[in-house]
């Protein structure tokens, strides 16, 4: 009997299945009572850990010296907090038919999240665009995030009788914005110590999201939420989420073909703005949601899995493209084929999740 074996363009992120493995884990012995306080003041100061390692690595000077592209980013700025939340909210027709309200809530969030960095960098890489732009325009998009995130859900969840409070901006700044300064503030310092040791830090960072998944998670299980979603529920969720994904993707490229693009700033708009960051989206569903925050990072995981395959269809695509003819002809938007099928050939590096 022949063998079966993953397609060569399906890349499943192995830190997908970690975070599933959490999932399971969080299902099968959820933290309580004493444990889960432990558990609960150790996500919090992996948070804050988290997000000061982010401050230690960013670049003032290289953040600085991209303005000059400033069209471009403003571009995929409007992409992320302007045309995703319109159409997270346009998604609100679909209560109670397709989507519960909870899984709305968590869709909504997912349309304010920014973008992501090294996932946009890698596929940019991979089809042969402008990648500088690329680290520029998923830096200003994290840097807007960290204010512009909680303000977008505070007016947005709150206006959409989501249960959203905008005391949630007090926490955003003691657990996130404060270790994020203080870590551009200690960058000057700390910061070749952490870039010589970034693969072992690179491993703090993704331990510390799996301590959030596991305690939004298991939080979720003793509050007994789980029984609210099913598994139409879900295919549900994932044919709305497919959607979104297409529509960002045809935005994106329509929008700056049309603006004048050349080929290599119109793949980093594309996979720059069409992107959401599970690296900064699960921390901020913690703090700004608490023992909700289970069922509100579910919709972010999904899409965060569904655009990395498709991403990786297209960068691939592209890629061949650029090498048949020189510039090479970056479609208007993604094809049937892109979100179903895909051309044979090698298999795209795999990204780093974000």
């Amino acid at each position: 009997m022949r063998r079966l074996t993953k397609p060569s363009w399906l890349p499943v992120d192995p830190y997908i299945a970690l975070l599933v493995t959490t999932v399971g884990l969080a299902a099968l012995l959820p933290a309580r009572g004493v444990a889960a306080t432990g558990v609960g003041w150790a996500s919090s100061v992996a948070i804050g850990l988290l997000f000061f390692l982010y401050g230690t690595r960013l670049s003032t000077r290289e953040a600085t010296q991209g303005l000059s592209h400033w069209r471009l980013h403003l571009t995929v700025v409007l992409s992320t907090f302007a045309v995703f939340p319109l159409l997270g909210l346009a998604a609100r027709g679909l209560v109670p038919y397709v989507l519960t309200p909870q899984l709305y809530t968590g869709l909504l969030y997912l349309c304010v999240l920014p973008s992501t960095i090294q996932s946009s960098i890698a596929f940019t890489s991979i089809a042969r665009g402008n990648v500088p732009a690329a680290i520029c325009a998923g830096t200003y998009s994290s840097l807007l995030g960290m204010v512009g995130t909680p303000a977008l859900a505070a007016l947005l969840m709150h206006s959409s009788g989501a249960g959203f409070s905008a005391h949630g901006l007090l926490d955003i700044a003691a657990q996130l914005l404060a270790p994020f300064l203080a870590g551009q503030l200690l960058r000057r310092w700390i910061g070749g110590f952490v870039a010589r040791h970034k693969k072992v830090l690179g491993l703090v960072d993704r331990g510390s999201i799996l301590l959030v998944v596991y305690t939004a998670f298991s939080e979720g299980m003793v509050r007994g939420i789980w029984h609210q979603v099913t598994a139409v529920r879900l295919l549900a969720l994932l044919g709305v989420e497919a959607v979104l994904l297409a529509v960002a993707l045809s935005l994106t490229a329509f929008t700056s073909r049309r603006l004048g693009f050349g080929r290599g700033d119109r793949i980093a708009i594309v996979f720059c703005g069409s992107k959401k960051s599970l690296a900064n989206g699960l921390p901020m569903a913690s703090v700004l949601f608490g023992g909700q925050a289970g069922l509100m990072i579910l919709p972010l995981m999904l899409f965060h899995q569904m655009q990395l395959m498709v991403c990786a269809v297209i960068a691939k695509r592209w890629s061949n493209d650029g090498h048949a003819d020189g510039e090479g002809s970056l479609p208007e938007g993604p094809s049937p084929a892109d979100t179903g099928s895909a051309p044979g050939g090698a298999a795209p590096a795999r990204p780093v999740p974000a």
